[in-house]
């Protein structure tokens, strides 16, 4: 018992540095796709068909297809599709793949938050003489914040633990060093620290949205 418990703490210095990774590659991918999102859904409702077109289509294939097969796509087959679209760095590759799926998911809670307002909303800040997009921005979007946090806190927990797919493409996250801390040492006692760190994280992730959560509450 002893000599696993020595064992696990000579290797909490690799599974740690390999812990920012994960959160550096779930925290940037949700940002951009947030932002990203926004333009998504907001052209998924316009009124102008080719916009929404494109943007239907764009979130029904990266909601449709798994992110594992995405993120193949990206660094795999798109460089033997389109040699200059060589990715080197497997932090990007998985950035990227990780940025455009989230998108979709997120363009879609944005929505149907937006959506959610009544109808009303929008009639009464045309009536004031205000554009459909003066409306939106000055108006419906800001009413709709409070109803996107909480799925959008769920999608980032969600995301923070997808993020172990990327082994697959030997970045080094926590899930990929403890396959080589496995791997090296023979044993597998190793996934029980990394399953530690991970409930740490989400655990510590979700008690703090939770707690958002309730702060919005107050203002419904």
């Amino acid at each position: 018992m002893m000599d696993a418990i020595q064992q696990i703490i000579g290797w909490m210095p690799a599974l740690i540095q390999s812990t920012g990774t994960t959160l550096a590659l779930s925290v940037l991918s949700v940002a951009a796709a947030l932002v990203f999102s926004v333009f998504l859904a907001l052209g998924k409702i316009s009124r102008n068909a080719v916009i929404s077109g494109v943007c239907r289509a764009y979130i029904f294939f990266f909601r449709g297809t798994p992110l594992l097969m995405q993120l193949f796509f990206i660094y795999y087959t798109l460089p033997q599709l389109v040699p200059a679209l060589n990715i080197q760095s497997r932090f990007f590759a998985a950035w990227l793949a990780f940025t455009l799926n989230v998108a979709a998911y997120l363009a879609e809670i944005i929505r149907a938050a937006i959506e959610s307002i009544d109808k009303g909303q929008m009639e009464a800040s045309r009536a004031l003489g205000l554009t459909r997009s003066q409306a939106m921005r000055l108006v419906i979007i800001p009413q709709s914040y409070r109803r996107m946090i909480p799925p959008i806190c769920n999608e980032f927990v969600m995301v923070l633990k997808d993020t172990s797919l990327v082994s697959i493409i030997a970045l080094t996250d926590l899930t990929y060093q403890t396959k080589i801390i496995a791997s090296n040492k023979a044993s597998a006692l190793v996934y029980i620290p990394a399953m530690i760190i991970y409930l740490i994280i989400t655990g510590a992730f979700t008690f703090i949205f939770n707690r958002l959560e309730k702060r919005l509450s107050i203002y419904e």
